[in-house]
């Protein structure tokens, strides 16, 4: 599926079709920042914080259907243990951390209730969510966990073709 990378504001439209693909209300704010190329959200960039002021681990949120279906598939399959086995384990340590500063740099410096911890999706070491890595490599993260399932993916149509 050919995506594009752009940070686009939240808007009514926006705020409609993610209501519809979470099945309920965002908890947070929340920028697209890959849509398909029918312009539909694939990947969100959520706020640190919840409306609710719960720290939000999830910076980047796979909201794709079929692209959570396929990576659902393959982690299933053991596709967390395969990946974690697969990638280079100082890479993937720099990609939690480099995540993690992404998302609290956008928390006011002021700001001194509770943050977000850990990197990928929450996970303070090692591979939890194969969904969290896609969605940070498709934001355009060095992911090495999001580049594996790419290539999964990848070989998957192959396949099929």
């Amino acid at each position: 599926m050919p995506l594009t990378l752009k940070c686009v504001p939240t808007n009514p439209a926006d705020l409609e079709a993610v209501t519809l693909l979470l099945g309920r209300e965002p908890r947070a704010e929340f920028e697209v920042v890959v849509r398909g190329d029918n312009g539909e959200p694939v990947v969100l960039r959520n706020a640190s914080l919840m409306f609710d002021s719960t720290p939000m681990p999830t910076l980047y949120w796979l909201v794709d259907p079929e692209l959570n279906r396929r990576v659902g598939t393959l982690e299933a399959a053991g596709g967390v243990r395969a990946a974690e086995a697969a990638v280079d384990a100082g890479a993937l340590i720099e990609a939690h951390d480099t995540y993690a500063a992404k998302r609290d740099a956008s928390l006011p410096e002021s700001y001194e209730g509770p943050r977000p911890s850990g990197g990928v999706g929450g996970t303070r070491i090692g591979v939890k969510c194969l969904h969290a890595h896609y969605a940070n490599f498709l934001a355009g993260g060095v992911d090495p966990v999001g580049e594996w399932v790419e290539k999964r993916l990848l070989s998957e149509v192959e396949e099929s073709e």
